[in-house]
């Protein structure tokens, strides 16, 4: 593959990832304007339904999970060439998505709704800031070489990508994983919970808390020590009020 077809395909594989990421917030808030979302859809009997999404779910982790490691990334790069790994990845990840909104069936029954004006707009006000931290998170961490874009454009310029450096910037100083905590506010920030909306929820999170478990290991394995100290003082998840002696 020519730099000029990598940066190509680079660029398209974000754009979809794009188009695919303003879905999922559509998909998760129930937006009136699309035609399916967690709570509008095809809607099939219970328990098939709860098999469909539990596969859907389960589909989305094993890709996330097992493209993700760095063992399966050195396999990978000796099929495809090693600046478009993370730009297939992304590609991957984002046609993922895209069967889970295709096949997703709708769970109706409610968990809770509130019809309070006041908790309702709190509820949708942290529904947006989860997107906002995940979105301001990549940003902190380079935006574009999580996407895939950062490796293409250097390829094509014939540069050498930098070694990683350890940063903790602004809400790293915070929690380890800003991005992740901005999706579970995102997934459970709703004044409205259906079965399907749980599952959903609770499928997600599922999938955060073993990602984050092989994701450390990983940094542990780049950073070493640097990173096992930034462990041991800074929250997962949620900012730590008492640091650990």
């Amino acid at each position: 593959m020519t730099r000029g077809l990598c940066l190509l395909f680079g660029v398209l594989a974000y754009l979809i990832f794009f188009a695919t990421f303003l879905y999922l917030i559509g998909f998760v808030g129930n937006l009136p304007e699309l035609p399916r979302t967690v709570d509008r859809g095809p809607v099939s009997d219970p328990a098939p339904a709860l098999i469909v999404n539990l596969a859907l779910i389960v589909l989305f982790g094993l890709q996330h999970s097992v493209m993700a490691r760095q063992g399966f990334e050195r396999a990978w790069t000796r099929i495809i060439p090693a600046p478009v790994e993370r730009s297939v990845y992304v590609l991957f990840a984002s046609l993922v998505l895209i069967v889970l909104f295709a096949f997703w069936r709708p769970m109706p029954g409610l968990v809770w709704s509130i019809e309070n004006q006041v908790a309702e707009a709190v509820l949708w006000g942290l529904f947006a800031l989860g997107w906002l931290v995940m979105l301001v998170s990549t940003f902190l961490i380079s935006h574009f070489e999580l996407f895939g874009l950062k490796q293409v454009y250097l390829h094509l310029q014939g540069a050498v990508e930098a070694a990683p450096t350890f940063r903790q910037p602004l809400f790293y100083k915070m929690v380890r994983h800003p991005l992740y905590s901005g999706f579970f506010l995102a997934f459970w920030a709703t004044p409205v919970m259906t079965y399907g909306h749980l599952l959903l929820a609770l499928g997600m999170s599922t999938y955060i808390l073993i990602a984050i478990r092989y994701e450390e290991r990983d940094l542990i394995q780049l950073f070493g020590k640097d990173y096992e100290s930034y462990r041991q003082s800074v929250g997962m998840l949620t900012p730590r009020l008492m640091r650990r002696p």
